[in-house]
């Protein structure tokens, strides 16, 4: 079992934000799967992501000839926060749940503090309804590393974007020191990315040397932007141009082509908190995910330093299957 902030994750083992958990009945399958450990939600906004021709009729997601990797074009749920939070309060008030302490992470995002704040005090509020336990249910994950969204880039790569976003979690979890809020972050392709995250983070921090980080886990990494296959490696989409298997045609790339890029992103990140100034961040746990498909790529997550590890591509090939699979590469 996994600790983090007020959460207990058991087994260690989740699948991450992705279309394949974008309504009711796809989260009742994941939590009632024994072999994930938490519920991830698909990236919802308060509203719902209002949706374009380019992400309805063009949406697709493609994988590979031999399956093992995927390319979206996807953007955040259709459904509004308030489903989600109807859907999760209707899933946990079944008395037949299996697993009562099965925590849910909300994946949240917004390009407004003012809008981000509204919808951390909505979560706060479905929260506080919920029956008291030792533990929490319910974490925030906020979504800073979405590729497809041509008019809003991904604030993991802009500090001061991302800053003001990161200023409303810290002043929630100061009001309420049982939430536990992480991040979910965007491929990084050298050091100063990574350290200039850190720093940003760096700046949330209370002034006390003994306080804790706002910020309890990190979630790396996300699909990579501006990526293209061709029909040689994937077949085409219906709606695709002959010349490409997305019709968009570029895309988020994930699965097992971003798992060396994945596995350097964990690893860089749990050295640099391991040796971090400011000792609240020591603390932060890093979920890695990116291309695992095996029992082998959960062990090589495990490794260079996740102590949760996430899926998506090969959740979305297989079904929730997988985690019985993947499972066994929590053993060692």
């Amino acid at each position: 079992m996994v600790t983090i902030r007020s959460i207990n994750i058991e087994p260690p083992l989740i699948n991450t934000s992705c279309a394949w958990a974008s309504d009711l009945s796809q989260l009742q399958e994941l939590y009632d799967c024994p072999h994930t450990g938490a519920v991830t939600t698909r990236t919802a906004t308060l509203d719902g992501f209002t949706e374009t021709e380019e992400h309805t009729v063009r949406q697709q997601v493609v994988f590979t000839i031999d399956g093992t990797t995927s390319l979206n074009s996807y953007g955040y749920s259709p459904h509004p926060l308030s489903s989600y939070l109807s859907w999760i309060r209707t899933i946990l008030s079944q008395p037949s749940a299996s697993n009562k302490s099965k925590p849910f992470i909300i994946s949240i995002t917004s390009s407004s503090p003012p809008e981000l704040t509204k919808m951390v005090q909505f979560i706060q509020q479905f929260r506080s309804s919920l029956p008291t336990t030792p533990y929490s249910l319910i974490a925030i994950e906020l979504n800073t590393s979405c590729p497809n969204i041509p008019t809003k880039p991904p604030p993991a790569y802009n500090p001061p974007t991302l800053l003001p976003l990161l200023t409303v979690l810290a002043e929630a979890v100061s009001k309420d020191e049982s939430l536990t809020v992480g991040l979910k972050l965007a491929p990084f392709l050298y050091r100063a990315q990574f350290v200039d995250l850190l720093e940003c983070i760096s700046s949330t921090l209370p002034n006390s040397p003994s306080s804790k980080s706002p910020f309890a886990f990190f979630t790396c990494t996300n699909t990579l932007g501006n990526s293209l296959l061709l029909p040689s490696l994937a077949p085409p989409s219906p709606t695709a141009l002959p010349s490409f298997s997305l019709p968009t045609p570029l895309g988020g790339l994930a699965g097992a082509s971003l798992h060396p890029l994945a596995l350097g992103n964990v690893y860089t990140f749990t050295q640099l908190l391991s040796s971090y100034p400011h000792l609240s961040l020591k603390e932060i746990v890093v979920i890695g995910v990116g291309g695992v498909r095996d029992e082998e790529g959960v062990r090589r997550m495990r490794k260079v330093g996740a102590r949760v590890v996430g899926c998506a591509s090969a959740f979305g090939m297989e079904g929730v299957a997988v985690f019985g699979r993947l499972v066994g590469g929590l053993d060692d």
